[in-house]
């Protein structure tokens, strides 16, 4: 009897040892673990992406008239529209509804400026007249979702080399255009990928390269080139835009409390006077 208790708890002890043994393995690891005072002193290390950046917008068109991307055909007669009526004196409208930019054409075609701001893990990137304007880049290592929730503006992972931060976007939403300027984009309709290189070029001159793989309506992958201005004075700081404020003006409540009050607009987007 007692060779058969042994035996048992034998047994039993091993089964108790595998189990915890799987569920040690099986654990999940921190995601989000806290930053280490080295994790902050490691900042420091990182090139000095501090100030306001003013995106060259002269650059900008240029490259919309010489660096055409390989459209598909589809693509490339909607283009060919877009800017035959932008020439025309009636650009196509299409940031509308206070929707965000979105990537790339945040990256390619925005006139507004940026901050970057380095955290232990992050990357994250200000843009200037909504609160839209909001890249997180993680850098703590981790890999893309398996499958990601589509955004504006994507997940984007990346990583150093040197003085250059390599970064991966995916997921972003298919309807997100790629953007030549203000009035010619295509939405990228799926399953599109940017990579990007950023890098200081001398003390006060940001580029970065992309490139756009997007196989719905492009060709072959399209490589270009954003320059971003330093601006350092004080009176570049960014302040606070936020969008459609323009549809409301300041107003009092039946009880004197204030508000907002719509303001009528025609069709065409004009505001009307009041009566």
């Amino acid at each position: 009897m007692k060779k058969k208790l042994l035996h048992f708890f034998l047994v039993t002890g091993l089964g108790l040892g595998l189990v915890n043994c799987t569920y040690a393995q099986s654990a999940k690891p921190i995601i989000n673990p806290p930053p280490t005072a080295k994790d902050w002193a490691n900042l420091a290390k990182l090139p000095d992406w501090s100030g306001v950046w003013n995106p060259k917008i002269t650059d900008q068109d240029k490259q919309a008239k010489t660096n055409m991307p390989p459209w598909t055909p589809a693509a490339n007669e909607l283009i060919q529209f877009q800017l035959a009526e932008e020439k025309a004196g009636r650009p196509p409208p299409l940031f509308v509804n206070c929707l965000p930019e979105a990537m790339p054409s945040w990256m390619l075609i925005t006139h507004n400026a940026m901050e970057v701001l380095f955290t232990p893990g992050r990357v994250t990137m200000l843009g200037e007249s909504d609160g839209n304007r909001l890249r997180r880049i993680y850098t703590d290592g981790r890999p893309h979702p398996e499958d990601p929730d589509p955004t504006f503006h994507g997940h984007s992972i990346g990583k150093w080399e040197g003085d250059t931060l390599v970064v991966d976007t995916i997921g972003v939403m298919p309807q997100s255009y790629i953007a030549i300027s203000e009035a010619a984009g295509v939405p990228n309709n799926g399953d599109m990928r940017i990579i990007e290189r950023i890098h200081l070029v001398g003390k006060d001159e940001l580029h970065d390269d992309i490139e756009v793989i997007a196989p719905n309506v492009l060709t072959k992958p399209w490589k270009t080139t954003r320059i971003y201005f330093r601006q350092r004075a004080r009176k570049f700081d960014i302040v606070e835009g936020v969008c459609l404020e323009g549809y409301f003006a300041p107003g009092k409540d039946q009880r004197g409390n204030d508000i907002f009050v719509p303001v009528q607009h025609d069709v065409g987007g004009n505001r009307i006077p009041p009566q």
